[in-house]
C-alpha cells in the first residue's frame, strides 16, 4: 500500500522532498496525439485499433511493450523501424502545436521558490522526453533529472523507474510524491511505496487511476 497522503494535494506537496512527474499527459500535452498515431499505424499493419482502444491498452506502458503487442497482432512484418516511424509521427504532430499541460510552469515556479527538487520519470525514451520538453521550453528546468524506462530493467507498472529516480536524487521513496496520469504509472508508484496523485486533466478518467487520489488541474497542488 502506498504511503498516506495528507488531507489535501497541497499538503502532500508540502511534505514531499522530491516531486516526480510523469512526462506525457502530465507535463506535456501528448496523450491525445500518441493514441491517434498508434491507432493509425496499427491499423495500417493489419490490427484495427481506435484511439480509445490504444488508451485502454497502452496508456503509460513502455514502448517495447507497445512494439511487442503490435508485432503479435499485425498481419504484416513489423520490425524495429516501426518505433522509429511512430516517434517521428508523434514528434511531427506535437511540433505543429506544442503545449504544456495547464499550470505546469506555475507548479515548477512554486517548487523552485520552496527549494523542493523535482524530476521526470517516464515510460518514454530519452529522445522522446527531450524532444517534448525542448519543444515546450521545459528542458532546461529538468536537464540532469530526466529518467526513462530505458534506464531500468522493467518499465511501468514495475516500480523500477521511480525507484531509480529517487535513488539518483538521493531521496527515500516514502518522501517522494509522484504525479501520474496512467494506470500503469499509479501501479508503479504504489509498488515503489511512493505517495501518488492521479492527474485527470488529460484523457484519463479518475476511475482508471483508483485508488490514488486525483487532481484535475496541476494548480490544485498549490491550493
Amino acid at each position: 500500500m502506498n504511503a498516506p497522503l495528507g488531507p489535501s494535494p497541497a499538503q502532500a506537496l508540502a511534505a514531499a522532498r522530491l516531486v516526480v512527474f510523469d512526462c506525457d499527459g502530465v507535463l506535456v500535452d501528448t496523450e491525445r496525439i500518441g493514441p491517434e498515431v498508434v491507432a493509425a499505424m496499427a491499423t495500417e499493419a493489419g490490427w484495427p485499433l481506435t484511439p480509445q482502444d490504444v488508451l485502454e491498452r497502452f496508456l503509460g506502458t513502455p514502448e517495447p511493450y507497445l512494439l511487442a503487442q503490435v508485432r503479435a497482432h499485425a498481419r504484416v512484418p513489423v520490425d524495429d523501424s516501426w518505433l522509429v516511424d511512430y516517434r517521428a509521427r508523434v514528434a511531427a504532430a506535437f511540433d505543429a502545436a506544442p503545449h504544456t499541460m495547464p499550470g505546469v510552469r506555475d507548479v515548477l515556479d512554486s517548487l523552485e521558490e520552496r527549494g523542493t527538487p523535482y524530476c521526470v520519470a517516464s515510460s518514454g525514451s530519452h529522445s522522446r522526453i527531450r524532444h517534448s520538453l525542448t519543444a515546450t521550453g521545459l528542458w532546461d528546468r529538468f536537464a540532469g533529472r530526466v529518467f526513462s524506462a530505458e534506464d531500468v530493467a522493467a518499465g511501468k507498472p514495475a516500480p523500477d523507474v521511480f525507484l531509480h529516480a529517487a535513488a539518483e536524487c538521493g531521496v527515500p521513496a516514502a518522501q517522494c510524491l509522484v504525479v501520474e496520469d496512467s494506470p500503469a504509472g499509479v501501479q508503479a508508484a504504489r509498488a515503489a511505496r511512493m505517495p501518488v496523485l492521479g492527474y485527470t486533466g488529460g484523457p484519463t478518467p479518475a476511475e482508471w487511476l483508483a485508488p490514488a487520489p486525483t487532481i484535475s488541474d496541476l494548480r490544485d497542488l498549490l491550493t
